[in-house]
């Protein structure tokens, strides 16, 4: 699905309007995040949007071609209530076909460089087979035999 197309289900009007919110509304660590998604990290199908409403939920960073979601988590998410919603949240939005990927602002803030380079490979991965349901990933198929049937080098 190309970037400038909406995710298969509309976002609720709640969440809509909390995206628009949020998108005023900045911490320092995404507006940091956001910058180097922006400017260090322009790969091919990379296209990111920020504070993107999927369903009921908001995304902080979202790339739609990718169906790749960044989460810039303050303190709050690491109480029992947060982490629960965080779970039920991640559930649904894996359901709807997008990775998640979790940073601490601390680690955004501090560790940039880490940060990105876990996003690149996520990115790549993206382009990689998904596992089956054995945890094996699936290839490709083979290539089709060639037009000859292989006996373009044969002796005569």
């Amino acid at each position: 699905m190309p970037w400038s197309q909406q995710p298969r289900r509309t976002a609720s009007p709640r969440a809509a309007a909390n995206a628009k919110t949020l998108r005023r509304s900045l911490t320092e660590a995404e507006k940091r995040l956001w910058w180097h998604l922006r400017h260090r990290l322009p790969v091919d199908g990379s296209h990111f949007r920020r504070q993107v409403a999927l369903g009921p939920y908001v995304a902080d960073f979202c790339c739609l071609t990718a169906r790749l979601i960044v989460e810039v988590d303050g303190e709050q998410h690491s109480f029992e209530a947060s982490t629960a919603y965080d779970a039920r949240r991640d559930a649904y939005l894996r359901s709807e076909g997008f990775r998640v990927l979790r940073f601490p602002n601390r680690m955004v803030l501090r560790e940039i460089d880490t940060v990105l380079d876990t996003i690149h490979a996520a990115l790549a991965a993206s382009n990689a087979p998904l596992p089956d349901s054995a945890g094996q990933a699936e290839l490709p198929p083979p290539p089709a035999p060639s037009p000859q049937g292989g006996e373009a080098f044969a002796e005569r």
